[in-house]
């Protein structure tokens, strides 16, 4: 008779994916484990020591927020940078509840995990961040969505990062000025500060 294979539910350690590696800071080298879950993909570990060159003269002492987290990667990493907070909005429970995993396990008490959708947590957020992570599923167009709901969010002179598939199409408001534009295999990744348009 043929054995049954185990039951994997959604948060089983079965169902783990593999690991995130803080790549700098404080937290250097841990590597934390991530489950699977419908549209994760952390950011690979190149693409983020190519964003974080990118952000080191700013990162210190920032209000960060980490949209559509994930599992978490680019928040904890800009945490262990030096970042004085950092707000991780994650819908999926699995996933917030991993992300305030990893948040105790760095003894990390400058993130909160906020479980529900970009969206609605932009809504009623007071805003006031200086570093802005969108990395949402690809495809998916839920950036024109973030993107509205930040306006009048963010704080003077902002750096907001979006990742995308390579050659998906979004249109940034008219006062971010592109600062920085990668290609990397199927990914593309820009990084964008707010100019003083917007808040005039």
């Amino acid at each position: 008779m043929p054995r049954r294979r185990p039951k994997v539910t959604p948060h089983s350690p079965d169902r783990r994916d593999g690991e995130v590696r803080i790549i700098g800071g404080q937290c250097r080298s841990r590597k934390l484990p991530f489950q699977s879950a419908d549209g994760l993909r952390p950011s690979s570990d190149r693409l983020r020591e190519t964003l974080f060159n990118w952000l080191a003269p700013y990162i210190g002492g920032a209000r960060c927020l980490d949209l559509f987290a994930g599992s978490g990667a680019l928040g904890l990493e800009a945490l262990s940078r030096g970042a004085a907070h950092c707000d991780f909005v994650e819908k999926n429970p699995g996933s917030a509840e991993q992300i305030r995993r990893h948040l105790r396990t760095l003894q990390c008490e400058d993130g909160s995990v906020h479980g529900r959708s970009a969206e609605s947590f932009l809504k009623v957020a007071d805003g006031g961040w200086h570093i802005v992570f969108l990395d949402p599923p690809f495809n998916q167009a839920l950036l024109p969505v973030a993107i509205e709901a930040l306006e009048g969010k963010l704080a003077e002179d902002a750096l907001i990062y979006v990742e995308t598939a390579r050659g998906e199409v979004f249109s940034p408001p008219p006062a971010w000025q592109e600062h920085r534009h990668k290609v990397a295999g199927h990914v593309e990744y820009r990084l964008y500060r707010l100019t003083t348009e917007e808040r005039d």
